[in-house]
């Protein structure tokens, strides 16, 4: 007699399982309020049955466009448990360019933090959905708290199947051809490695940076194993570290520009970090010196992570492989993680042997369904089973992975190729520089000129000319910039990665300026 088959417990489902294991613990924290397990599990399964009152069901698209609140994320595991598509929108994009993600991804239904009601207003009359949910009283569209209050707090058995799409992720700051990322809720993915906590030492995660980017990823997984998170509405690196030391933090996700500014900050030094576990980074190009400071600010809790939305998490720096004294393992990302297959391939398709730099290709069960909608671009990376990334790399004898440059940012100069990582860490290296961005501008002719946007440590200057003889001293006059300009910062994304397509348009419309 044939064995049946074990329904789906899909990733919400074990979520809210370990909430209703313990009820009373604090799941979630968020400007003093605190919302418990058994709260956040109610809160919910009413959510779910209230969307499913206004008409919301398997298969529709649910966008969210919220900031860090409790009710967000309740939201999002409520429209999990209908079976519908969530997308989530970063906040500091136009909108306009929400308005092509909104209609892309074809939303049913837009989800809004009260905050943001003057935008869904704008949004709505750019794209009509068929409806407003808003967390709380607004000017638009329905109150979903009030809404939930009114439906019972019953286990709500999740609709979703499978090979349903769970999540579509916009893949950068798009225009009109954005990515849209789709994950299936049959997929397992977790947010690099499996977190330890126990009752006498209990997980406790501050989100600073968006839960609609890794922060939510790794929420997700704290409240899995039993922990809680301080919801902080985003990121200043004084609340931050006040957060660390009063709220006895033990886990922290940051983009490497934001571990930077934590690490500089004046109080750094004065304020207790002892209870943090892990500071977990990733997302961009991290600087090994700036790490390496990192390091001696908060100890040996740093473990960087390699991934891509379309892959999930691909590999991992774990603690022990923080080794100042070796500036080669700090610039490299660490070993695949399990379940993942790395290789480097040429153009051909022919994998490179140790130390050759090519396209890291990738193979997993959790990589992408596809691009929504775009079945030739879909085509075009995943392929025979393989994840084309679009990551220049390499790995060396002992297995570990080394990113040198996206294919899109590598700079052809017409006299060779520069790496963007590698310049950036040899600009990083000087003693008086705490940040650079480097990346490729076209001049009158379209030969791709070397741009470099760079931030001094505070109080100094810095000639420009010495920094390109050190440059062409070092690497060679291919590599030396064409132009360094200075800022006090970097601009941010909402995700925290530098955002290098603000800079690249300013230094375009300098050269058009200059006639150049």
């Amino acid at each position: 007699m044939p064995t049946a088959t074990r329904p789906l417990l899909t990733e919400v489902e074990q979520i809210l399982a370990d909430l209703d294991s313990c009820p009373d613990r604090e799941a979630l924290a968020h400007r003093g309020r605190t919302v418990t397990a058994g709260e956040l599990r109610d809160l919910t399964y009413r959510m779910a049955r209230a969307m499913r009152a206004q008409g919301i069901d398997r298969g529709h698209t649910v966008t969210l466009l919220t900031g860090n609140l409790p009710e967000a994320i309740a939201a999002r595991y409520a429209a999990n448990l209908v079976g519908c598509r969530v997308n989530q929108l970063y906040n500091r994009l136009s909108a306009d360019t929400q308005a092509v993600m909104v209609r892309d991804v074809e939303t049913h239904a837009l989800i809004v933090d009260p905050r943001h009601a003057d935008r869904a207003a704008e949004l709505t009359g750019l794209v009509p959905v068929e409806s407003v949910l808003v967390l709380g009283p607004a000017s638009v569209g329905k109150d979903l708290l009030a809404l939930a209050a009114d439906q019972p707090a019953d286990t709500f058995p999740c609709r979703a199947r499978p090979q349903d799409i769970r999540s579509i992720r916009h893949s950068g700051g798009t225009t009109g051809h954005s990515k849209g990322i789709c994950v299936s809720y049959g997929q397992v993915r977790p947010f690099g490695p499996e977190l330890s906590g126990s009752p006498e030492e209990p997980l406790r995660l501050l989100v600073c940076t968006t839960i609609a980017h890794a922060a939510g990823q790794m929420t997700d997984k704290v409240l899995r194993a039993g922990g809680s998170a301080v919801l902080l509405d985003g990121f200043e690196p004084a609340a931050v570290l006040e957060a660390i030391e009063r709220e006895r933090i033990t886990d922290l996700f940051l983009m490497p520009p934001l571990i930077y500014q934590l690490t500089d900050h004046p109080r750094s030094e004065h304020t207790d970090t002892s209870s943090l576990r892990r500071l977990s980074y990733g997302g961009c190009q991290a600087s090994p010196a700036r790490i390496t400071d990192a390091l001696r600010r908060f100890g040996p809790v740093l473990v960087q992570l390699y991934g891509q939305h379309e892959a999930g998490i691909i590999s991992v720096l774990a603690a022990e492989d923080h080794d100042p004294s070796r500036p080669e393992r700090l610039r490299s990302v660490g070993r695949p993680a399990p379940g993942y297959r790395v290789a480097i391939r040429d153009e051909s398709g022919r994998d490179l042997p140790p130390g050759e730099h090519g396209e890291i290709c990738v193979h997993s069960d959790t990589l992408m369904q596809g691009y929504w909608k775009q079945p030739e671009l879909t085509a075009s990376v995943l392929r025979d089973g393989w994840l084309h990334s679009g990551d220049i790399g390499f790995l060396d004898d002992e297995g570990y992975l080394t990113i040198v440059d996206r294919l899109k940012d590598l700079i052809n100069t017409g006299g060779g190729h520069v790496y963007t990582s590698e310049l950036e860490d040899l600009l990083n290296s000087h003693p008086l520089v705490r940040q650079s961005a480097v990346f490729g501008v076209p001049d009158a002719d379209r030969v791709e000129r070397v741009h470099a946007v760079v931030v001094p440590v505070p109080g100094n200057r810095i000639d420009p000319d010495e920094l390109c003889a050190m440059v062409r001293e070092r690497r060679g006059a291919t590599h030396e910039p064409y132009r360094v300009t200075f800022a006090e910062a970097l601009p941010l994304t909402d995700a925290g990665k530098p955002d290098k397509k603000l800079l690249r348009a300013a230094a375009e419309r300098l050269r058009e300026t200059a006639g150049e």
